[in-house]
């Protein structure tokens, strides 16, 4: 199994903007609760990328209880196997404090929630961008605009985001991974190239 890859960029906020990278194991329709009517869409196997974000300080809204949500899953499934690493790491770091774990659960309830239900889907990397400042859709934009990501439906993932799209299929390996991070990291918030390096 991959080593789990947890980016923390920024010291001081406890919310921010993240980038989730899914693995999906095997090829899949699945429903998105009612996006599309509940439609089934057809995934392929391999990479794909969530931007959201997580903009309280405090309670279950907060980043880490955001994040940690996300690599839960619901009807006493187990949780996706990064959640010990991302529960040591934001306590490490103060990103979260006391319990992270949801307190009564998880229902599915976005459109993200219905693919990290999935045994079949593994967050394997986390960027967090810890800041006040509400980031997702601009870096969305961005990722949307890259010749190695592809759109699987306008506006998946984007419930509070009209016209947006939040999750997309990556074509690429981990050098692209690896240079969006640092990308992250050395723009530190202010400018989202993703292009790749020359």
């Amino acid at each position: 199994m991959e080593t789990p890859n947890i980016t923390v960029i920024g010291e001081d906020a406890r919310a921010g903007t993240y980038l989730l990278r899914i693995r999906l194991a095997e090829d899949t329709e699945i429903r998105f609760g009612r996006f599309k009517k509940g439609h089934p869409i057809f995934l392929p196997t391999g990479d794909y990328v969530y931007v959201g974000s997580a903009l309280a300080e405090k309670g279950a809204t907060s980043l880490a209880r955001r994040l940690v949500r996300h690599a839960t899953r619901g009807a006493n499934l187990p949780p996706h196997a990064i959640r010990c690493e991302m529960i040591r790491r934001f306590t490490e770091c103060g990103l979260g404090i006391g319990n992270l774990i949801p307190r009564r659960g998880k229902t599915l309830h976005w459109h993200i929630d219905f693919l990290l239900q999935l045994q079949s889907a593994e967050i394997v990397n986390v960027i967090v961008l810890r800041s006040p400042e509400r980031l997702e859709n601009r870096i969305a934009e961005r990722l949307k605009q890259d010749s190695d990501t592809q759109i699987i439906e306008r506006n998946l993932g984007a419930n509070d985001a009209p016209g947006s799209t939040h999750l997309l299929r990556v074509n690429a390996g981990n050098t692209w991974w690896e240079f969006l991070a640092a990308q992250l990291t050395q723009d530190n918030g202010n400018n989202y190239d993703t292009k790749k390096q020359p």
